[in-house]
């Protein structure tokens, strides 16, 4: 079996008020990924996804890598990483190059998974567990309006419904409304929009005032009244704030039985955390920004986190997912998963979750997957009683829709062997 064709697939966005009348209380979706799928002599097709930058991925993908894949066997996943990996690395790997690895590292498996027959949990030395706990990240999506509703006074009217749907795990950001936003620097506070939503990047902040740290505590009182100890509330940080005010923020909130708190700071010096572990009893959990076992090792050596969080689809993909796992193993620490990126990655980051022995529990935002993930995908994964199942199928066990490949404004682009002859 041999790799002939490498295919990238991303969207250019729609005009906003087109957009709008779609979907008004979301951003765009599709125009952040990028779907890639390898085709071999034999028929098969694997699939693979990332986000973030699809044009300059999909320039990776066909200019560096493609000569490196096309004409040889795709099931030589651990070869092919590590030479697209050494290639990348000569010049710096860890942007658009991660995230390309990473998707067609994904594809590899999938194919891989096929030719043999087998779901992807098994090719990696099976099962530890026929299902895996879901907690919902809380973006509103279609008939979801979940952000709005906890930004808005209904953190606990939120919390009941998602334990309605069996989900006993939710995740928020109550505290990023105060801080700078990319309007700066003269409207510091003023939200930036980027299609349509506002977006949760910015500067860290130097100051969070009383009457701010309560309104963002008052969002997590609220729902441990409307449904006590039975919702597990994780809080995300989007590396907003300095180490000053991550201590008082954990300090606030840790009467309130927090699951996590994730990235309250950027992840560029792990010496902050290393501070902040020092002051509270909340879980730390380090997460997606962090790529490839490299990044993690520090963070983990050093005692920095408590909870390891890598996103498959930038940060390494399957094979690098699995070294991350195995590295946490060892020093007793659980993995979750990092998902508000697209189908394809949530069905890989399951495969995982349901191998590996050290899995905690699996990111998934439920107006994606009750929404727009019907879009790209021929299959819905399985939730039942808040938990994720996999089919015994092949592969990932999914499949790209072929419609997405003709809809106008999609920019499909492909490399053959044809292709390489004439360079």
């Amino acid at each position: 079996m041999k790799i002939t064709r490498i295919e990238t697939l991303w969207f250019e966005a729609l005009p906003q008020a087109e957009w709008a009348k779609l979907n008004a209380k979301a951003r765009q979706a599709l125009p952040n990924n990028l779907w890639v799928r390898i085709h071999t002599d034999t028929g098969l097709i694997g699939i693979g996804e990332t986000y973030y930058l699809p044009r300059a991925v999909s320039s990776v993908i066909h200019d560096v890598f493609a000569p490196l894949l096309i004409g040889r066997d795709p099931r030589d996943i651990e070869n092919h990483w590590q030479n697209m990996f050494a290639l990348v690395n000569f010049c710096g790997a860890y942007g658009a190059e991660m995230r390309a690895i990473s998707a067609a590292d994904v594809a590899l498996w999938d194919l891989f998974g096929q030719h043999a027959g087998e779901p992807i949990y098994t090719l990696l030395g099976g099962r530890s567990r026929d299902r895996i706990r879901a907690y919902n990240t809380c973006v509103g999506f279609g008939k979801y309006d979940d952000l709005t509703a906890w930004l808005n006074g209904r953190a606990g009217e939120l919390a009941s419904d998602l334990l309605a749907q069996g989900i006993t795990a939710m995740k928020i950001w109550p505290f990023d409304q105060f801080a700078p936003t990319l309007s700066g620097p003269v409207d510091i506070r003023k939200p930036m929009v980027i299609w349509g939503a506002q977006s949760a990047a910015g500067p860290r902040g130097h100051a969070l005032s009383n009457d701010e740290l309560k309104a963002g505590v008052a969002i997590i009182e609220d729902i441990r009244r409307a449904v006590g100890d039975r919702m597990e509330i994780a809080i995300e940080g989007h590396a907003r704030w300095d180490v000053g005010t991550a201590v008082k923020i954990a300090r606030a909130i840790e009467p309130l039985d927090i699951l996590w708190l994730e990235e309250i700071m950027p992840p560029d010096n792990v010496e902050p955390y290393v501070r902040l572990k020092q002051t509270t009893n909340i879980p730390i959990c380090q997460s997606e920004r962090v790529f490839t076992r490299f990044g993690f090792r520090p963070w983990i050596e050093r005692g920095a986190t408590d909870i390891v969080m890598p996103d498959l689809s930038w940060g390494g993909g399957l094979t690098e997912g699995r070294k991350i796992a195995a590295m946490a193993d060892t020093y007793f620490l659980p993995v979750t998963c990092h998902d508000t990126i697209g189908p394809v990655a949530l069905w890989a980051a399951t495969h995982l979750m349901h191998h590996i022995p050290n899995a905690m529990i699996m990111e998934t935002v439920r107006g994606y997957v009750d929404g727009w993930y019907d879009d790209v995908v021929t299959d819905r994964i399985e939730i039942r009683d808040g938990h994720i199942l996999l089919p015994d199928r092949p592969g990932l066990g999914t499949r790209l829709r072929e419609d997405l490949f003709t809809r106008p404004n999609a920019r499909v682009e492909t490399t053959t062997e044809e292709t390489l002859k004439r360079w």
